[in-house]
């Protein structure tokens, strides 16, 4: 089964509301757009957002140029039927970010929040910071969120990589600012507890 395959199965076989990194309001990432202190006109994409409430609240705060890209086509519809008429304002890409063609110095801010801790090979963690470096614009900001050192070693059936900040900071090199990073111990709708490690950066202008 492939990539893609395999997160249309995900998707498929559970509620948005029922996979192991669901929160009703992602609070965290929130607090660091926010802190960001971007135009309601900033160019925001949240990469692996599939079926996530991040847009919902996005929106909501009167941002006006969201992007929702994810592998999963089951995950965007699902996201896609949620926001009803409001969906029409939001760009919607189902495509696997390292393999996408982004747009040049397209985005002000890049959000991630699960997505890179599943590329366990070098070469496709290299095409991610390589689709990040193109897509953000220069001065631009990036949210990462991982599995910590004490978070799970597998989610959804496939092996992940766990981070620490340093670690995680480490993969996109001095290009990349850190300007702050932190845990969370995420509580899944099962009831188990994940580590997850955030690392927020801003791309050298």
């Amino acid at each position: 089964m492939g990539e893609q395959e395999h997160w249309e199965a995900v998707h498929g076989q559970k509620a948005a509301d029922q996979v192991s990194w669901y929160r009703p309001h992602p609070e965290r990432s929130l607090v660091l757009i926010d802190g960001a202190r971007l135009s309601k006109a900033a160019a925001v994409i949240d990469v692996g957002g599939g079926a996530s409430t991040l847009v919902d609240d996005l929106l909501e705060r009167g941002y006006s140029d969201l992007t929702v890209l994810d592998i999963s086509s089951t995950a965007i519809s699902a996201a896609r039927e949620r926001l009803g008429p409001r969906a029409g304002a939001v760009s919607w890409i189902v495509a696997d970010i390292t393999r996408f063609e982004i747009p040049e110095h397209r985005y002000d801010f890049w959000h991630d929040r699960a997505v890179f801790h599943f590329l366990r090979e070098g070469e496709t963690r290299r095409r991610y910071v390589a689709a990040v470096r193109r897509g953000l614009k220069p001065g631009g900001h990036i949210v990462v969120a991982t599995f910590g050192p004490a978070g799970p070693g597998r989610c959804s059936g496939l092996e992940v990589m766990r981070y620490s900040a340093d670690e995680l900071h480490a993969q996109f090199g001095r290009t990349f600012q850190k300007l702050s990073s932190f845990t969370e111990v995420h509580r899944t709708p099962s009831g188990a507890e994940q580590e997850f490690v955030y690392c927020y950066c801003k791309l050298a202008e």
